[in-house]
């Protein structure tokens, strides 16, 4: 049986986010389907209805932006029975172009937060592990036109620590990604055959990582949209201060999400120019053009 990589990506836009995050959560193929139905059995316990059924979607934006968070705190907890109630009344009034009620705006605002932590709790349970790389949003790609046919230093080390987990599980791993632009997802395919055929590193990962990566749409694909979450919380939650990740956060998603992200994400054992050392699956790559 193999680990299916999920994978999604966070402030490649350049415009609010504080990082771009690329990265996503691994689950092991026996696991798979359970987790998929107890995420659909999670979205009616919170919402009460099917989000696609009101035209919205599973995002870490849209479950986990500010105005959510100010909804969710406006008014007392409701029971689940009354949070159902107003939250399908109020995705109802948005189908309908109305103003929801304050009870309402509350009732979804709690129920986004309830289904974000949730979506974490299935995730541990599910035994999945989670995977993100890490760089400023600032960074510009140097003037040599070689660096787009290469897959940047911050994706090597994503796939790096996938294959560590495989390797030490002895497992195939296949990736599965968001599909986006279809000629931007193209060039990253490129530069991904190119690593995992003309490097040698990539040679030897191709071992246990299978590296044509199948694309699915986030909105059909519940585990793509838990990888969204997961990466979103990343770029606003999770900081390594020490080597330099220090841009400014959201203290809501870093004291909800914080201590689940460094639950979920990979621990082991990495190994480079003949040199073992413990691996995380959260790296920081200040400069992914840079020098190893």
């Amino acid at each position: 049986m193999s680990w299916l990589l999920f994978m999604d990506e966070s402030g490649h836009d350049h415009k609010q986010m504080p990082y771009e995050v690329r990265g996503g959560v691994a689950i092991h193929a026996s696991r798979l389907w359970p987790f998929l139905q107890a995420m659909q059995r999670l979205e009616l316990d919170c919402f009460g209805c099917q989000l696609a059924l009101y035209k919205n979607e599973l995002k870490g934006n849209t479950l986990l932006g500010k105005k959510q968070f100010r909804f969710a705190s406006q008014d007392a907890m409701m029971n689940d029975e009354a949070r159902r109630k107003h939250c399908r009344a109020f995705l109802t009034k948005g189908l309908e172009k109305k103003n929801p009620i304050r009870l309402e705006f509350t009732a979804y605002g709690q129920a986004c937060l309830e289904m974000g932590t949730g979506i974490m709790q299935l995730l541990q349970t599910h035994g999945a592990v989670l995977f993100a790389a890490v760089v400023p949003r600032n960074i510009q790609r140097p003037a040599n036109p070689q660096t787009e046919q290469y897959l940047r230093k911050d994706h090597v080390f994503l796939f790096e620590r996938f294959f560590y987990l495989l390797e030490e599980q002895q497992k195939f791993g296949l990736i599965v990604m968001d599909e986006a632009d279809k000629s931007e997802d193209r060039r990253f395919v490129r530069r991904m055959e190119r690593y995992f055929t003309k490097t040698a590193p990539g040679q030897y990962r191709t071992t246990w990582i299978v590296p044509s990566p199948f694309f699915v749409a986030s909105d059909m694909n519940c585990a793509v949209q838990a990888a969204d979450v997961c990466i979103y919380c990343v770029n606003w939650g999770f900081r390594l201060d020490a080597i330099g990740m220090t841009a400014a956060s959201r203290p809501e998603i870093a004291q909800r999400f914080g201590p689940w992200l460094n639950r979920l994400q990979f621990r082991g054992q990495g190994y480079r120019d003949g040199n073992a050392f413990e691996s995380f699956g959260i790296v920081y790559v200040p400069d992914p053009y840079g020098a190893r």
